[in-house]
């Protein structure tokens, strides 16, 4: 096994973040086009960065399928996974940055966050379990709990939860919820589904908005007990 610090670059650790991010949605050996369109580089660079990572013990190849992450690998993506989200829960929440901003902001400084700052910034927050945007925060042991959760957009009327989680990969649909007064944590109930692709209109609190396409797509939602409960599944987010 190489050293830490071989082991601790920037690229690495993005790659390993992303590997993880894309195993835990289909929970299959991640390809490399897959693997290409997340990072936005060739299929190319891909492959020799794979290779390296194969090389380092932090990845199998499964042959024609793709890679998996070793333990080594998952746990070092946690590690980073765990940087990214504190960061965020930081920014936000002791710094006032509005949680459009936070993501781009964690992506650069994840990779420079000592040990010992990392757990002065947990215990300053109160050791918080989720990220502004909902995600999950690996434990310090590197523990991480998913919760099942299901799309907006897969909901019928009659319908009620909570909205618990978002993507925060595109900064204009988290400003569009902000100004809808939408976050985290908010009760709602669906009043009425479109057909033909249309929107959900939903109620949170008293005000109904209409939800669809990519927005409802990328919306994730603890759905009540006694509401259907088809197509639950956990997804893994930034």
């Amino acid at each position: 096994m190489a050293s830490k610090e071989l082991l601790r670059t920037p690229a690495v650790e993005d790659y390993s973040k992303a590997i993880f991010a894309l195993e835990s949605r289909s929970h299959e050996p991640v390809s490399t086009n897959a693997l290409a369109e997340r990072l936005g580089i060739t299929a190319g660079s891909v492959s020799a960065m794979l290779k390296k990572l194969d090389e380092l013990g932090l990845i199998t190849r499964v042959p024609y399928r793709g890679a998996r992450l070793t333990a080594d690998g998952r746990r070092l993506a946690l590690e980073v996974v765990r940087h990214h989200r504190l960061l965020e829960s930081f920014l936000a929440e002791a710094l006032g940055m509005p949680w459009d901003r936070v993501h781009a902001e964690a992506e650069v400084l994840e990779h420079v966050l000592s040990d010992d700052l990392e757990q002065l910034i947990a215990t300053k927050l109160g050791n918080p379990t989720v990220d502004p945007h909902g995600d999950p925060i690996p434990s310090a042991d590197l523990e991480l709990e998913e919760r099942s959760t299901r799309s907006m957009e897969s909901l019928q009327p009659g319908d009620r939860g909570r909205f618990v989680r978002v993507s925060d990969s595109d900064p204009e649909m988290l400003r569009y919820l902000d100004g809808c007064g939408i976050s985290p944590g908010d009760h709602f109930s669906v009043r009425e589904r479109q057909p033909f692709g249309g929107p959900l209109f939903v109620l949170f609190g008293e005000r109904e908005h209409a939800l669809g396409g990519t927005l409802a797509g990328a919306m994730r939602v603890e759905v009540d007990r006694s509401a259907p409960a088809a197509g639950a599944h956990a997804e893994e987010g930034g």
